[in-house]
Formats: structure tokens, C-alpha cells, sequence
């Protein structure tokens, strides 16, 4: 078992996560919302415990989900019980096998929101994109999420600023080489991190038609916890904020999470 299965089959509950990170449940929702046709044929690449995958099959889509944990799978398919929908299938897998795994399937849009996020080698990064885009129709619709390279710094500040003496240069580290190996560096598994400027330019090795880069959480990340607290109305009209200015560059260096949202033009 890979150290990534270990992290979230064993030691980490990712179904809560996104209750603790509402500003990235849905800011990512409206955006699916936005870019994914009606009733479309959807695959949820690292789909986790289902989150994403039951908020569209509850909005008419036809989804699989696909993860690389065995845990993950169960719970998706636990979770998509318990909310009263159904999954088209709920598959383990590792991304860089995808298309052996699904052979002569086809998706109107696929989510690859999670795979960036683990593989720590350029090349697997790319043939994970490429393993999705074998299983999307043209004129489909490419997801993409990226963990910041932004964000361990962010994490720092709202958790352990004190520690910054012993962290900052791993921090700044992360800016150049966004590897983070969990053998020599722990709080979390292997994971990489994305500068926001270099991602445009890995997504345009793919044909597709950028549609949107999105600052996830965007300026409110740091307050979070406050935003929360905040009668609903007033939430969702910080969202409002957080969405408009989302794809202004000059942003994307505020938050943890971003989106790549591409059409298939080939």
C-alpha cells in the first residue's frame, strides 16, 4: 500500500473535510453548476468519498466515480446510499491506468480533482491528463483542481505561524519545487504543489480550450473560519465576492485550492 492509500484509507477523514471548507465546497459547486451541460455522462477522477459525485448525481448526471483507495470507494458508495442517489459506478483505480481500467468509454465532462494533487513526477502528471482526456468526448469538459503552492504557507499562518522559524525555508522551497515528500516531511502524504502561474502553461501541452483558472477559496481563506459564522446571506454574498474575482491572476496567490476548466477541442 502506497503511502496516498495509507493517508486516506487509514489516518484522514476526507468526507468532513470539505464541512470544515465550505468556501471550496461551494465555490467549486457554482462551477460545476456553470460549465458541466444537463444530464450529462460525468467522471469523478479521485472522487474520494463522493462529495462532488453525489451533488451531481442530485442535479441529474449520470456520474462514476473513481479513486484510488478502496476506503474512498466504500464511503462513495455508503454516501450515495444514505443521500438517496445513485452512482453509475463506483470503481478503484489508479489514474495513470484509466483507460485500460474503462476501456471504449466515453464522458461528456470528467473531474480529475485529486491526482494533480498526489503525483510527484511531471511526466505521471501529464499521462494522468492524458489518461483523461482518452475518455472524453470532444467538446467535452475538463476539470482540473490544483493544490497551491501558496497554501502550506497559508496553512502556517492559520495554524502554527509560531513554527515559522523552522519552516519558512521548506515553505519558500515549495515555490520553486512544489514536491512534498511525507518520508522526510510530515502533516501530510506525497502531494505536490502548484505554482498558479505554471498552470495555464501545463495545460496548454493538452488540446484543449481554456475556459476558466479560478482561485478556489480566493481572498477569504485566511478568515475562514469567521465567513462561516456569518448568517447565510451574508456567506453567500462573500461567495458572490470570492467568484467575481476568481480569475484575476493577481489573486490566485491568495488561496489553497485552484481550477483549471478546459473544453476539448480535438
Amino acid at each position: 500500500m502506497c503511502s496516498i492509500e495509507q493517508y486516506y484509507n487509514h489516518d484522514y477523514d476526507e468526507w468532513a473535510r470539505l464541512l470544515r471548507h465550505r468556501i471550496e465546497f461551494e465555490i467549486t459547486k457554482r462551477a460545476l453548476s456553470k460549465f458541466i451541460p444537463e444530464k450529462a455522462s460525468v467522471l469523478d477522477v479521485g472522487g474520494g468519498p463522493g462529495r462532488y459525485s453525489i451533488y451531481l448525481a442530485e442535479r441529474g448526471h449520470e456520474v462514476t466515480l473513481f479513486d484510488l483507495c478502496e476506503k474512498m470507494v466504500e464511503q462513495a458508495t455508503e454516501n450515495a446510499k444514505s443521500a438517496g442517489v445513485v452512482l453509475k459506478d463506483c470503481i478503484q483505480g489508479n489514474v495513470l491506468s484509466l483507460c485500460d481500467i474503462l476501456p471504449g468509454r466515453e464522458f461528456d465532462a470528467i473531474l480529475c480533482m485529486g491526482p494533480m494533487y498526489h503525483l510527484l513526477k511531471e511526466d505521471e502528471r501529464r499521462e494522468a491528463i492524458n489518461q483523461c482526456m482518452g475518455l472524453l468526448k470532444k467538446d467535452g469538459i475538463l476539470i482540473v483542481s490544483f493544490i497551491s503552492a501558496y497554501a502550506p504557507i497559508i496553512d502556517c499562518l492559520k495554524a502554527y505561524p509560531q513554527d515559522i522559524g523552522k519552516l519558512k525555508d521548506s515553505l519558500l522551497r515549495y515555490l520553486e519545487d512544489g514536491r512534498h515528500d511525507s518520508r522526510v516531511a510530515q502533516g501530510f502524504t506525497d502531494a505536490y504543489f502548484f505554482n498558479p502561474a505554471d498552470i495555464r502553461g501545463f495545460m496548454s501541452q493538452f488540446k484543449l480550450e481554456t475556459l476558466r483558472i479560478m482561485a478556489v477559496e480566493s481572498l477569504g481563506v485566511l478568515v475562514e473560519e469567521k465567513l462561516m459564522q456569518l448568517p447565510e446571506e451574508d456567506f453567500q454574498s462573500w461567495l458572490d465576492v470570492f467568484e467575481a474575482v476568481a480569475s484575476n491572476p493577481e489573486v490566485w496567490g491568495s488561496c489553497e485550492h485552484l481550477l483549471y476548466i478546459g473544453r476539448k477541442v480535438d
